[in-house]
């Protein structure tokens, strides 16, 4: 019988004995955790992404129930997971990035959706009155963005999915959003999830280091 991979995105109380109880309920309906990454940890409890492996046919929703039955844990959110994690992919994009003989910002913008786990990813320009799309995924909105309020930008955000910058289309998908400047500023990487979850203020520093890195390499 084949299988599907989730991304379950969990909180949970930073006690002994927490993840190891999730397992066992987990286990109990049939899923195999293939990884686990912390993606923040704060006084008394622990963000985790844990992608599992349940049989084909089997209901997601059987996950959340599972996991909330452990005492002090909490399902943020259930996608559907097709990559691998794998926490040596920045380093992989920093060395696509370099190596590009073009496009460099296609390069980013093509392979940060993975690096991230995040739905698109785009280069944008601009200001208050207009935005300039420099280079986008594949998987990115067809609905233009058509201003940028928060360009230039200092540092790494995350917005209101609801802004009134943000267009219609975003916002009927539920997309978190969150930015990060590129050389001076007048540039940013904007990424989207789609229904969630939010980006926790880890991720938002994750995407500003990597952005960092970046900009030399994409100034021109």
């Amino acid at each position: 019988m084949g299988c599907v991979s989730y991304l379950l995105r969990v909180t949970l109380t930073d006690r002994p004995g927490s993840l190891g109880l999730l397992a066992v309920q987990l286990g109990a309906v049939g899923a195999d955790i293939r990884s686990l990454e912390v993606v923040e940890r704060g006084e008394g409890y622990a963000v985790d992404d844990i992608v599992v492996d349940i049989p084909t046919g089997a209901l997601p929703d059987t996950l959340i129930t599972a996991a909330e039955k452990v005492d002090g844990v909490y399902v943020d959110s259930l996608r559907p997971f097709v990559d691998k994690l794998d926490i040596h992919q920045e380093l992989e994009l920093i060395d696509a990035v370099a190596g590009a003989r073009t496009d460099r910002l296609q390069v980013l913008s093509d392979l940060a959706p993975r690096t991230l786990n995040v739905s698109w990813a785009m280069v944008v320009t601009g200001g208050p009155d207009v935005a300039v799309r420099l280079a986008a995924s594949g998987s990115a909105p067809e609905t233009p963005l058509e201003r940028a309020d928060w360009l230039p930008l200092d540092a790494a955000a995350r917005f209101d999915p609801h802004a009134a910058w943000v267009p219609a289309g975003w916002q009927e998908h539920d997309t978190a959003l969150v930015a990060a400047p590129l050389g001076d500023g007048s540039k940013a990487l904007l990424v989207g999830r789609v229904g969630g979850p939010d980006f926790r203020p880890s991720e938002v520093a994750r995407l500003g280091h990597l952005t960092g890195i970046i900009s030399g390499l994409v100034h021109h």
